[in-house]
């Protein structure tokens, strides 16, 4: 018995070396993965926000790519800016691909309830689409009747004299946004009311007929438009400018034809009301100036993981909202109204957070 007691005893305290080597390495890997957490997130922290990255809506990217240039220059920070369209901004927005979003469209409920980090949408301007086309040798400016422009982008007008006698007996080539475009749904749903709902208003619509070609962005529309000869389109009105592309006349409500300048575009978001959201209500047929307008927004996200990530999404909001609406009209789009603007910094202050671990 006594033989027996001493192995056991062997064996015990053998037993009890190990447990404790065992609790002295779990310990130190719980200290090694503590000091690498910290390390990471201090990384994180200090490199990787070097520079904020954003994405989504051609209608707005001059405005965009000034506001990108005037903030470096201006606060030594950058941030870039790519062109994919409202609805791939919404998308990559959604799956987290971009520290921020840009778009003419409001996201679906079914959008919103995807954005698992929430949604700040924080209005930048206003801006005009223009109907651009090209007709080499024709002076005069081409005018479009409400009931015109509805059967060019219906199909039911197909030649250029079918708009006026004057006009080349040529036949019209109809260039459109392809995929899910805010310039699309802001032609569409200005076309679904003053059609009684006759057209649908969509982000990529079934147009009722064989388009000439499309393009994603606006930058691909002017360049079809510029190189083909009888061809008609909607490009927002710097890009028609920035390409010397001829611009359409549109009869707007009050039976005035006239272009997208600033002056008439001012005219028909004059009356817009904001909701708490800073979304707005929806614009099919302003009363008066240009018919075919659009807000346009960037979209943040209300919690993030990282604070300097947070400080510098703040900062850039901060910036465009009181110094970069400075820039707006020299691009023909118009400013955010000085209430809403002024909302809009004390929303993007308080109500972004850093998101709980």
């Amino acid at each position: 018995m006594a033989y027996v007691a001493t192995i056991f005893n062997r064996y015990q305290t053998l037993f009890n070396q190990t447990q404790m080597k065992i609790k002295a390495i779990d310990n130190w890997q719980k200290k090694l993965t503590a000091t690498l957490t910290i390390t990471t997130i201090s990384l994180t922290s200090n490199a990787v926000w070097a520079q904020l990255r954003g994405g989504g809506d051609s209608f707005a990217e001059p405005l965009y790519q000034r506001y990108s240039k005037e903030y470096e220059q201006q606060t030594g920070e950058k941030f870039n800016y790519s062109i994919i369209g409202s609805g791939g901004g919404i998308r990559l927005f959604v799956n987290k691909s971009i520290d921020f979003g840009g778009s003419s469209l409001i996201p679906t409920p079914i959008e919103k309830n995807q954005m698992e980090d929430g949604l700040l949408m924080v209005p930048t301007g206003g801006g005009a689409l223009a109907i651009v086309y090209n007709l080499p040798g024709v002076k005069r400016e081409v005018r479009l009747s409400r009931d015109q422009l509805v059967k060019v982008f219906t199909g039911k007008i197909t030649n250029w004299q079918q708009i006026n006698s004057s006009l080349p007996n040529q036949k019209i080539q109809v260039v459109v946004c392809s995929g899910n475009c805010a310039t699309s749904f802001i032609l569409t749903k200005y076309l679904n009311k003053i059609t009684g709902g006759k057209v649908l208003a969509s982000r990529n619509p079934d147009w009722g007929f064989n388009v000439f070609s499309a393009f994603p962005t606006d930058s691909g529309i002017a360049g079809e438009i510029s190189r083909i000869d009888g061809t008609i389109g909607y490009v927002q009105s710097n890009f028609a400018l920035a390409n010397n592309l001829s611009i359409a006349s549109i009869e707007n409500q009050k039976g005035r034809y006239v272009q997208p300048t600033l002056a008439e575009t001012k005219k028909a978001l004059a009356n817009v009301k904001f909701n708490d959201d800073f979304t707005t209500e929806d614009i099919k047929d302003p009363e008066d100036g240009y018919p075919l307008v659009s807000l346009t927004w960037l979209l943040v996200y209300r919690r993030y993981l990282n604070p300097d990530m947070l400080k510098a999404i703040q900062n850039l909001l901060n910036w465009i909202l009181i110094k970069g609406q400075a820039f707006n009209e020299q691009l023909e789009y118009t400013k955010v109204p000085e209430d809403v603007a002024k909302k809009a910094i004390e929303a993007v202050n308080n109500e972004l957070k850093i998101r709980p671990y």
